[in-house]
């Protein structure tokens, strides 16, 4: 007789980052499996074990084939799964260890970003039909040449909201070291509370402007998909953060959440000649070197000259403003200016589509505690400023009591 429930588990590196979680862990999912429930777990590397792989890579090659590289990260999902089944089998529950290539989980051929191009299920449904849970690798894929491929930091979580898709599951549950969503980082923002229900485009937004939860792709994949995802912690029972399509009650909430990221800098390209394709010119190379270019400001004086400014990852300021600088002469403009040590801070909120003066008032509460803005972007659900570096905490603290705290309020601006 089938199992009336399918659902999904996903277990992060600290989850199962030493024998003791392992054994942690086989308990929960052995819980589940004996309620009425169908079973599939997906299991990221242990805990620093993706770094040590790296390491180790580095001290043979110092640039070694990205092919390669794939094949060996690999190694630590595959240890997972195995290592996880067996302490099922421990505990009396009959699993079976797969990893990507043996689920058939197509990806392209982007080693080390790898995208899903499909997932054939059957073996899977066969594990689940002969009464085993079905403990799968994430991270992890292979194209159409048989090569094994990786999806990029993050990407078990892509693994397994698109197995939850495939496998029509009820849910997929991401268990990880913290209890859920919260409204801000707590370890900066003391006041910050945990979220029970998200909206998708909320938490997309929150994602993309740095909160590291989950990643932005699988909350894309669930947004498209319909997939239900719950992310709550795997060291406790609490019941941890619904991400779920948007509901109406939603929108009663101005701003959901404040998110930042430390990891930012900015480079002006001074005085171009404003004339159609500037943009393109210089930004074209820098996305075709693979550096990801986040906001963009572009001011027209009244000579025909324009300042264009962008930001773009700390780490990645050296090689941009390299690259912008043998630019410059031939698209005419008059210097480059780089800066780093910026920090991006964002709120976000489905509340901010029908509500006037949200952007007023976050300046205003980022003046009050004299934060200075460099630059600034906007969404339908989403403010983001770019701010010294030093004045991230106290940005992150009083956005959050404005919007979120006993101090929320907003003016009647036009925001």
């Amino acid at each position: 007789m089938s199992k009336a429930r399918r659902i999904v588990h996903k277990y992060g590196g600290t989850s199962v980052g030493s024998p003791e979680r392992l054994h942690a862990v086989a308990q929960r999912v052995k819980a589940t499996s004996e309620s009425d429930a169908e079973l599939v777990v997906v299991v990221s590397a242990m805990s620093g074990e993706t770094n040590r792989l790296l390491d180790l890579a580095a001290s043979v090659s110092p640039e070694p084939a990205r092919r390669e590289l794939d094949v060996l990260l690999a190694t630590g999902e595959q240890a997972s799964t195995a290592l996880l089944t067996m302490a099922l089998a421990d505990v009396g529950v009959d699993a079976v260890s797969l990893q990507g290539h043996q689920v058939r989980i197509a990806t392209d051929s982007s080693f080390g970003r790898a995208r899903i191009k499909s997932i054939d299920v059957s073996r899977v449904e066969k594990a689940l039909a002969e009464g085993h849970v079905a403990v799968i690798a994430g991270f992890q894929g292979v194209d159409e040449e048989h090569n094994i491929t990786t999806l990029g930091r993050g990407g078990s979580d892509t693994s397994a909201v698109a197995l939850a898709a495939a496998l029509s599951a009820e849910a997929c549950e991401i268990y990880t070291d913290v209890p859920g969503v919260f409204t801000a980082d707590p370890r900066i923002c003391p006041d910050a509370v945990k979220l029970d229900r998200i909206s998708f485009d909320e938490m997309i937004e929150l994602a993309g402007q740095g909160t590291k939860i989950l990643q932005i792709r699988s909350v894309e994949c669930a947004k498209r998909y319909g997939v239900n995802v719950c992310v709550r912690s795997s060291f406790d029972d609490g019941e941890g953060t619904w991400v779920v399509p948007e509901e109406e009650s939603m929108e009663e909430v101005l701003v959901s959440g404040v998110a930042f990221d430390r990891d930012q800098a900015k480079i002006t390209l001074q005085g171009v000649p404003d004339r159609p394709g500037l943009a393109a010119s210089v930004l074209g190379p820098l996305a075709g070197s693979g550096i990801v270019i986040d906001m963009i400001v572009q001011n027209v004086a009244e000579d025909g000259r324009t300042d264009l400014t962008f930001t773009v990852p700390d780490a990645e300021k050296a090689r941009a403003e390299e690259m912008v600088r043998k630019v410059a002469d031939e698209v005419g403009a008059r210097g480059v200016v780089a800066a780093g040590g910026l920090a991006k801070v964002s709120v976000v909120g489905l509340g901010m589509r029908n509500h006037a003066g949200v952007a007023a008032r976050a300046f205003e509460l980022l003046a009050s505690e004299s934060v200075n803005i460099q630059m600034i972007s906007t969404s339908e659900i989403k403010i983001s400023v770019v701010v010294e570096l030093g004045d991230l905490e106290r940005a992150v603290n009083v956005l959050h009591r404005g919007f979120i705290g006993s101090e929320s309020e907003v003016g009647s601006g036009t925001g």
